[in-house]
């Protein structure tokens, strides 16, 4: 899919600057104007965007930024095209902007028909496109293409071979919701596409002539049109080569609206940024084109009431696709990003635009600029010499605008499902994956502790001992014992009393006890895994995990990895990717903090990332959804480790879990292991309010004093926090525990020592950032960009 937000590669560059006067746009000289309202120093800004042109981000970029009316920043960076020969970037290039189409267009020509009384927004497609009512798709309404919760697909089928502008129509009709109408949000090209479609049957003209006459002329957008003439391919951007190893260039980047015909709702687009100036200039002071009331009604929230991911009609306010936005403007701004490295984003508030516009994906759609965009248009708000009164409405708009805790994409429904696990299955199979055979018994080694239960509550010990055809020669105990009740090194090998089968320990204080021993393997036939994980990266029976399919693998033993579910849920990925070559019991993999996948499907990454080439099969569940929490599962709760007793404590653990290795207390000896946070020398209040200050998304802190029992600070009073969750869906754990680190080093730096911080997280270059005083949300900002790289890698080993 081109021209989606989630694959976004943007930006980057900035201006010369001019000005905007009554007419037509003038340049007035420096790249650096002097001081003057509204005017600060850009440098800030200039060392972003070349820093990243330098780390091979993107091939070059085009920055306009306007303020108060006018335009005060306009430049251009590096190379607009580097294959198949090299070409400088200027600021007159022209872009393939992707699915800022979708806005820019196809959203302003809805409108324009919503201002005419044409179209309505409430009313179904159907009412303008009879046809579009087949397969279920009757109650979906403009609104909903409009803000991306019709329930539509994300994109046509791109895997057999179509071509033009009536089969792309035929496939919109004949689509299948794969959602409820308005139940979620899901970035749909469809949806565009088909409100092109709209706009053509309504108007009597082809989306691309209706824009040129009715949108582009009108605002005097001399150099935006679809399907751009040949005359204009010397100033256009190439993106990338195509199927046949052509260098796309004049010619849409996006596989759908190419096939198409170039014209097509989602895509299609080319401009430049002067002429996205004029558009954005016309948004803040009133357009030609378009009402100030229906500005407004299009820049507001207007997906339903009960969802979080906040869209308005076309544009994005806040969902997971607005990190353009910043860290600095508020949830009433506004804007959109392409696919290709184009970005648009604009804030009434400051009345002001930050256009940024580069070809991330020249020349073979490597470039990734996710980070980038943050951080480009964080720098920019820092350079604006704000009003008085822009800085108050400001401040207002962040703290009594719309929450930005209900960032929607994370909010995952809970549900009350029925979750068979990996051993319920097998049970259910017969044994069959593991072939049973009577007269060869399989000798079986099985690898789990307590948690390995079945759903009527028996061991899977028990069960395997008693299958018939199979033999359950030794059984391996992971940290804690087989029982999971010890916090201690010293675990002998014994005796499971109800099988009578050898208990053997894989954990201890070296690295051979933490690992099978060929001799114990010998005499096995395969190898089954059968654990509770939490989900978190530096909990170390994901590591027992590598280190039983490394021996297995040399042995040449099989394994069965009977799967479980992931307490908390499949979806998100967050924190830090572990640094290469900082491998150790507490970080297997280079993997985020939280990697959102199950011990099956880790199995599957390890084995194939690591090319350990063992002979695995996963035994997957049976009605577990990505999105499910643990109790959305059906199943009870076993303790995985004897302090994570709640999934509460399991959706705190990835941050709290990650500072614990410093000199503080993380509840261990307390009834709420990794709820509370503290050591004898905080003062609880100054630290709960300086944390509620920093409005973390889905938690509360409450101040309190508690006395560990053992561990860290045992029978010591210690001053702290009870961390609270409010919101499990908008938090992001891993840089919950940034937070807290940073607080401590903040009004502590003498008693707090932060150095040992890197024990778990294993990221250098995160705690560098915090020991200078980086912000912790500037730094999360930095892990995006390798967990969207993670995400994509997971996708080829996932099982549900």
């Amino acid at each position: 899919m081109l021209g989606r937000p989630t694959k976004i590669n943007v930006l980057n560059a900035v201006l010369s600057c001019f000005v905007v006067l009554a007419g037509p746009l003038k340049i007035i000289g420096a790249e650096h104007p002097p001081v003057r309202g509204g005017l600060k120093d850009f440098r800030d800004v200039d060392a972003i965007v070349q820093g990243a042109i330098e780390q091979g981000k993107m091939p070059g970029a085009v920055v306009v930024v306007g303020h108060n009316g006018r335009v005060v920043y306009r430049k251009a960076f590096g190379s607009r095209s580097i294959e198949p020969t090299r070409e400088p970037m200027t600021v007159g290039t022209i872009f393939d902007l992707a699915s800022l189409t979708k806005c820019i267009a196809t959203t302003t020509a809805v409108m324009q028909l919503v201002e005419s009384g044409r179209v309505r927004l409430n009313d179904p497609v159907s009412v303008y496109l009879p046809w579009f009512a087949e397969n279920g798709k009757g109650q979906i309404t403009v609104r909903e293409l409009l803000t991306h919760y019709s329930g539509l697909a994300p994109d046509l089928d791109l895997t057999k071979p179509w071509q033009g502008h009536d089969t792309a129509l035929k496939m919109v009709m004949d689509s299948k919701p794969v959602n409820s109408p308005g139940a979620r949000f899901v970035y749909s090209d469809i949806n565009f596409e088909t409100l092109g479609f709209l706009v053509e049957k309504v108007s009597g003209l082809p989306l691309n002539q209706y824009a040129e006459k009715r949108i582009f002329a009108p605002l005097g957008m001399s150099k935006t049109r679809f399907l751009p003439p040949a005359e204009w391919l010397p100033q256009i951007a190439p993106t990338e080569y195509d199927e046949s190893g052509k260098m796309l260039r004049g010619v849409v980047h996006d596989p759908t609206a190419r096939r198409m015909g170039g014209v097509a709702g989602h895509a299609g687009l080319f401009s430049t940024a002067d002429d996205l100036a004029k558009f954005a200039q016309q948004l803040l002071s009133g357009s030609a084109v378009l009402s100030r009331l229906t500005i407004e009604k299009m820049s507001t929230p207007q997906q339903p009431a009960t969802a979080a991911s906040l869209r308005g009609l076309g544009w994005d306010i806040d969902s997971p696709f607005a990190s353009n936005r910043g860290e600095l403007l508020p949830v009433g701004s506004f804007g959109h990003t392409g696919f290709t490295g184009t970005s648009l984003w604009i804030d009434p508030t400051t009345n002001t635009y930050i256009i940024l516009l580069t070809n991330a994906v020249h020349p073979i759609g490597e470039g990734s600029v996710i980070s980038l965009r943050t951080r480009l248009a964080t720098a920019v708000v820092h350079s604006l010499d704000l009003t008085v009164s822009q800085r108050e409405k400001l401040r207002l708009s962040r703290i009594t605008g719309y929450n930005e805790s209900l960032m929607g994409e994370r909010r995952v429904t809970a549900r009350n499902g029925s979750v068979k696990v990996g051993i319920d299955v097998l049970e259910d199979h017969e044994f069959e994956e593991l072939h049973p055979d009577k007269d060869h018994p399989v000798r079986i080694g099985l690898v789990t502790n307590q948690t390995g239960v079945d759903g009527h509550g028996r061991r899977t010990a028990d069960v395997l001992a008693h299958v018939p055809g199979i033999e359950l020669k030794a059984i391996f105990s992971p940290e804690h014992g087989i029982a999971g009740a010890l916090d201690t090194t010293a675990i002998d090998d014994s005796k499971d009393a109800d099988t009578n089968v050898p208990v053997y320990s894989v954990y201890g204080d070296t690295e051979a006890k933490r690992r099978p021993r060929p001799e114990q393997l010998a005499d096995l036939d395969a190898i089954v895994y059968d654990i509770q994980d939490v989900g978190v990266r530096f909990y170390t029976y994901e590591t027992t995990l590598g280190y039983f399919l490394e021996a297995a693998a040399k042995a040449g033993k099989q394994v069965f990895v009977l799967d479980r579910p992931n307490p908390v849920g499949g979806v998100h990925v967050q924190g830090p990717v572990a640094d290469p070559g900082s491998e150790s019991f507490v970080s297997y993999s280079q993997i985020p903090v939280r990697h959102g996948m199950t011990a099956g499907e880790l199995a599957r990454l390890f084995n194939g990332e690591r090319s350990i080439g063992t002979k695995l099969t996963v035994v997957p569940m049976d009605g577990w959804m990505r999105g499910d929490w643990f109790d959305s599962t059906g199943r009870i709760w076993v303790n995985p480790s004897p302090n994570m007793r709640s999934l509460t404590g399991a959706t705190l653990y990835p941050g709290i879990g990650m500072i614990e290795g410093t000199n503080v207390s993380v509840g261990r000896g307390t009834e709420t292991p990794f709820e509370v946070v503290g050591a004898p020398w905080v003062d609880p209040l100054t630290f709960a309010n300086y944390l509620n200050g920093r409005q973390i998304d889905g938690v509360r802190f409450v101040p309190v004093s508690f006395t560990p029992a053992s561990s860290t600070y045992a029978n010591q009073r210690c001053g702290g926090v009870n961390i609270v969750v409010t919101a499990r869906d908008s938090l992001d754990a891993p840089e919950l525990g940034l937070e807290i680190a940073s607080a401590l080093r903040l009004f502590y730096p003498e008693e707090y020592k932060a150095g040992s911080l890197d024990g778990l997280m294993r990221n250098k270059a995160s705690l560098q950032a915090m020991e200078k005083g980086a912000d912790p949300r500037r730094v999360a900002e930095d892990w995006q960009d390798a967990d969207n790289a993670f995400i994509e890698k997971r996708k080829q080993y996932l099982l549900y």
